[in-house]
């Protein structure tokens, strides 16, 4: 079985409010989730989110804080739909066994600049991101961030207004 390992991260901000928003991107078929991807070869998984979000958020390291007590992955597997049909004598195409490494970051920025492989984008409260949140890894990983917020990151006021389109 082939094994895939990615890195991603979960993004939140908090709105005038102070209220908590957590950032999620469309991948098209009602799936919503994290800005990750592949390891390349060489890099390290900390280097690899970084990498991801900016390619598919803009958002760059200086835009995020990272916080050094949240680590958390998934585990999965997949039937890979890129790889040709089979053959025939074969009965059906591999499965990829997946682990993604997931860090938490907050940020300021509210604008976000998506990749061409999303089809959108939304900051969503912690109840509306568990809503749309397909799958119940997702689920599971929001779950585990929103605790750790509220257990070890201080609250402090709230970021001011930023110029640039408004998203919630």
């Amino acid at each position: 079985m082939k094994r895939v390992i990615s890195a991603g991260a979960v993004i939140f901000r908090r709105d005038r409010d102070g209220q908590l928003l957590f950032l999620l991107l469309y991948y098209g078929r009602n799936y919503w989730n994290f800005p990750k991807g592949k390891i390349e070869e060489g890099e390290r998984a900390t280097q690899a989110f970084l990498r991801e979000v900016e390619e598919e958020t803009g958002l760059k390291r200086n835009d995020l804080h990272l916080f050094s007590g949240f680590r958390t992955t998934e585990r999965f597997t997949f039937v890979d739909r890129y790889t040709p049909l089979p053959r025939r004598g074969e009965r059906e195409r591999p499965q990829v066994f997946k682990v993604v490494i997931y860090y938490l970051v907050e940020s300021r920025k509210r604008t976000v600049t998506i990749s061409e492989e999303h089809d959108g984008f939304g900051w969503f409260t912690y109840n509306e991101a568990l809503r749309i949140a397909k799958y119940k890894n997702t689920q599971n990983i929001l779950k585990r961030a929103y605790e750790f917020i509220q257990q070890n990151v201080r609250r402090h006021a709230p970021h001011p207004p930023r110029a640039g389109r408004h998203v919630r």
